[in-house]
């Protein structure tokens, strides 16, 4: 991934919002993995393709993603080592006035004033240059006092945006206007009539504002919500500020920046642009933005099609056979697939909710799981036993650790492995096999310039990946102290830092 030109201008902050979970795009995305991870559009991940975007007006390391710390690592795997964004994390996500309003106190801590723009990180923009003219010109009214946004001209009566209505124009400020007022998903009918009136615009979600500015709002139209971020603020750069943000956040008002503040503000203007802007909201989205066969089909992967006509059809390692189908969305996994109407796209989100109340984890992770050091796949587990199929990236090692509550076996496919185990280091190659007990510090690592694979067999009675316990890492992970770590053969007790809990194949482990 490489960064374009810049153009910003100093005291100029991105902040990107991040945290969300891309339930509408299920089964290719999971709470553990969400759409802004995913490559959708071409070579780049959505996030990717964001900073690509923002590092046209803002450096790397003025940009500020907003996002949970499980997300963060993830992302930070996807992104060049330097110059890289910062991330905030927030415990638990809140909407989007909380994240805004977390990241403004953060950066006027820092920084005291300046422009922040605020941007999207599941966002598909065509015109890039078009993008940058309006971000500009959203600045220059963040300088003059305005809540800046950007507005995009409507090329359908699209019924899942919200709209904008344009006001009188801003003649200092051309080509803005104010903003008379936000407008709610609409119907067919009244989209097809806000398309035909030509002064609405869609609502992009896009921002520009001075710290101040906005700060001085959010205590005018939603003091509940200033009044915490007041809190979380008096404790950054103390020894409280991590209980106060766990304790605090969790209790802010979870409401958009939209009807929070921007709808009763006078201050709010609008920028239009047509630079061919598309909101990644649910699989529809991909009609807009992705070529079409002659019957009007998305095809992609592993798919054998007869007769279907403006369909969406993924497959991913399995033959998907299609015969016959009229606006559907076909989207197969290694472990779940999608069957639904295209009407009825943006529903996608209750089958989410309702395998959250099942046993499993479907809705959070797939099957195979990425790392910074390779892959894992679970293949089979059961009440006391999972196994994994591991892939390591040459030259890579995954962390020193141990585990409490199970064993492992490890037997090597192909490639060669370096092993620590307890005292010993030693290497064993295809065919062969080595043993970790439980409570014993080990270590895998990949020395040769060939990709390592094999085969882990786990034995306990709790096979969670957060039973895990760090002394060294590369990757930045937390780690903890050598001497808290248990006695070789011993488990590990209370005392020692550990990897965040995540669930039981994603996350934290490895």
């Amino acid at each position: 991934m490489t960064y374009a030109p810049m153009m910003y201008a100093p005291m100029t902050y991105g902040v990107i919002l991040a945290g969300g979970s891309g339930t509408r795009f299920w089964p290719l995305s999971r709470e553990a993995y969400p759409k802004q991870l995913l490559k959708i559009f071409g070579n780049q991940t959505l996030i990717q393709a964001t900073l690509a975007r923002a590092s046209r007006l803002i450096a790397p390391e003025q940009t500020y993603i907003v996002t949970h710390p499980s997300l963060a690592e993830q992302m930070r795997m996807q992104l060049p080592p330097s110059p890289q964004p910062h991330f905030i994390c927030e415990p638990i996500g809140r909407n989007t006035a909380a994240a805004i309003g977390l990241a403004a106190i953060f950066l006027r801590k820092k920084f005291r004033e300046g422009v922040m723009l605020v941007l999207s990180a599941d966002h598909y923009i065509r015109d890039v240059g078009r993008f940058t003219e309006a971000v500009m010109a959203c600045r220059a009214l963040a300088e003059a006092g305005y809540l800046a946004t950007i507005g995009a001209r409507p090329t359908r009566a699209e019924t899942a945006y919200g709209y904008i209505r344009q006001g009188r124009p801003l003649p200092d400020h051309s080509p803005a206007s104010q903003v008379i007022r936000f407008i709610e998903k609409p119907n067919r009918a009244s989209a097809e009539q806000y398309l035909q009136a030509g002064d609405t615009l869609w609502n992009t979600g896009m921002f520009a504002w001075n710290l101040s500015t906005i700060l001085e709002e959010i205590t005018h139209f939603l003091p509940a919500l200033a009044s915490g971020l007041s809190q979380i603020e008096q404790a950054m750069g103390t020894e409280d500020e991590e209980r106060t943000l766990q304790e605090i956040y969790p209790q802010l008002p979870s409401i958009s920046i939209d009807y929070a503040v921007l709808e009763k503000s006078d201050r709010l203007a609008v920028v239009p642009s047509d630079m061919g802007w598309e909101d990644v909201g649910s699989w529809n989205a991909l009609d807009e933005v992705l070529p079409r066969d002659p019957d009007g089909n998305i095809i992609t992967g592993n798919v054998v099609n007869v007769g279907s006509r403006d369909s969406i059809l993924y497959a991913d390692k399995r033959v998907v056979a299609a015969v016959g189908l009229k606006d559907i969305v076909v989207v197969d996994t290694d472990d779940a697939t999608l069957v639904c109407s295209k009407a009825v796209a943006q529903e996608v989100k209750k089958v989410v909710e309702v395998l959250r109340g099942r046993a499993g984890d479907v809705h959070r992770v797939h099957r195979t799981v990425i790392r910074p050091w390779g892959t894992y796949t679970v293949l089979e587990e059961g009440a006391c036993y999972k196994i994994k199929r591991i892939m390591v990236h040459p030259k890579s090692k995954l962390s020193l650790q141990s585990h409490t509550k199970r064993s492992e076996h490890w037997v090597v496919v192909s490639g060669t492995a370096r092993v620590t185990c307890g005292e010993s280091v030693y290497s064993i190659s295809a065919n062969q096999s080595t043993f970790v007990p439980m409570g014993v510090k080990h270590r895998l690592e990949n020395p040769t310039d060939e990709p390592l694979q094999l085969i882990e067999v786990q034995s306990g009675n709790y096979l969670g990946e957060d039973d895990i316990t760090r002394y060294q890492d590369d990757y930045g992970r937390q780690v903890a102290p050598m001497e808290a770590a248990p006695a070789e053969g011993a488990p590990a007790e209370g005392g020692v830092l550990r990897a965040r809990p995540m669930d039981s194949r994603g996350g934290a482990g490895l």
